[in-house]
């Protein structure tokens, strides 16, 4: 008995540590498990389906945007001539696309996302929450470019002004869209309610409106001081000292450096919305 082995005793079947299951292919190592997704890669993914969505939906409310803001340049040349005026109500006017579209779209976008339940759908998405918030704030953003290029244009014949330096449009549009992107999609993450998202985004575009595209020297102290705080004043400063025979880049470069700073706060602030909001 003893010189027969244990597998012939319990009739073929293997016992002890040599009894656990192995994976086929003989390995003996369990299967890897996906990479996790990458930043960039995810962020493409969702700027594509994204840019895919807003295309049918967002170029009526554009084409909105744009003929506000032509509009609103068309009343303020019956009481502005010329000068650092035309100049403010030219650039604001442009900027002016850029906060509806990427603040007031934008807040009321993540507003309704979270009212209806869709960000459980994104959270169960293999994909870091900076993809999502920046993917969709870089195609709303887009979306700006060809309005902010028409009114920029437009504002700038109607009012007599160079177009020698409009190419400065390559970086205002991006900075102040990021800047007012992350700021509409934090408040639309961050409201407790879809109304109140919708709210604070028209609240938004009027302060973008009345700050932006009134000049600045015929505000008081204390709507200057609020102008200062708007994200959108310097992509305007940057764009009306464009309009001047020989531009400050100094201080074109400083108003830009501004806008990128705050585009990044903001943007991080709408990341740590989006994952606030995530888990509730």
């Amino acid at each position: 008995m003893s010189a027969v082995s244990a597998e012939a005793v319990t009739g073929g079947v293997r016992t002890g540590p040599e009894a656990e299951p192995r994976p086929r292919g003989g390995s003996g190592e369990a299967a890897p498990l996906a990479p996790r997704a990458r930043l960039l890669p995810s962020l493409a993914a969702v700027y594509r389906a994204q840019l895919s969505r807003a295309r049918v939906a967002r170029i009526p409310l554009l084409f909105v945007a744009t003929f506000q803001s032509v509009g609103i340049m068309i009343l303020m040349r019956g009481v502005v001539d010329g000068g650092d005026e035309a100049r403010a109500v030219v650039a604001g006017s442009s900027v002016l696309v850029v906060a509806f579209v990427a603040l007031n779209l934008l807040a009321q976008y993540f507003g309704q996302l979270r009212a209806g339940g869709g960000l459980d759908h994104y959270a169960t998405l293999p994909v870091p929450p900076a993809a999502v918030v920046l993917g969709a704030a870089a195609a709303y953003a887009s979306f700006t470019v060809p309005g902010t290029a028409v009114t920029a244009v437009a504002g700038s014949v109607l009012f007599k002004l160079p177009l020698t330096h409009l190419w400065v449009l390559v970086a205002v549009i991006p900075l102040s869209g990021a800047a007012l992107a992350g700021l509409g999609a934090a408040l639309g993450l961050l409201a407790p309610r879809q109304e109140l998202a919708t709210l604070c985004g028209q609240l938004g575009m009027s302060a973008a409106l009345l700050l932006g595209v009134l000049p600045a020297a015929h505000l008081p102290a204390v709507l200057g001081l609020a102008r200062d705080l708007l994200p959108s004043t310097y992509g305007v400063e940057a764009l009306a000292r464009c309009f001047d025979a020989r531009p400050d880049w100094l201080a074109v470069a400083a108003d830009l450096g501004v806008c990128a700073a705050v585009g990044v706060v903001s943007l991080a602030a709408a990341t740590w919305a989006y994952r606030r909001a995530a888990v509730r």
